[in-house]
């Protein structure tokens, strides 16, 4: 189990685009779940009339690649973004 934990919280590559909106170049996975989350909320990003789609803005349309994702896509298409350091 402890392996697992390891690789959940490993430090991982975090992209250019990805850097604008978490602020660093390794993170682990929650983490940039965390920081992404934030900055949605704080530039009011959740779409009023489903909250579960979240509107890109010109910072996040090069993550998500469109106007607007569910937040399910939203983690496969943040992963994207995010490489092993040690691969």
């Amino acid at each position: 189990m402890a392996d697992d934990d390891n690789a959940f919280n490993k430090k991982l590559n975090v992209s250019n685009d990805l850097q604008k909106v978490v602020g660093e170049s390794k993170m682990s996975r929650p983490q940039v779940t965390k920081k992404v989350w934030e900055y949605i909320k704080d530039n009011d990003l959740q779409n009023p009339d489903d909250k579960r789609n979240i509107m890109a803005d010109n910072t996040l349309k090069p993550i998500f690649g469109k106007d607007e994702v569910t937040m399910f896509e939203m983690t496969s298409l943040i992963s994207k973004h995010l490489t092993d350091p040690d691969a």
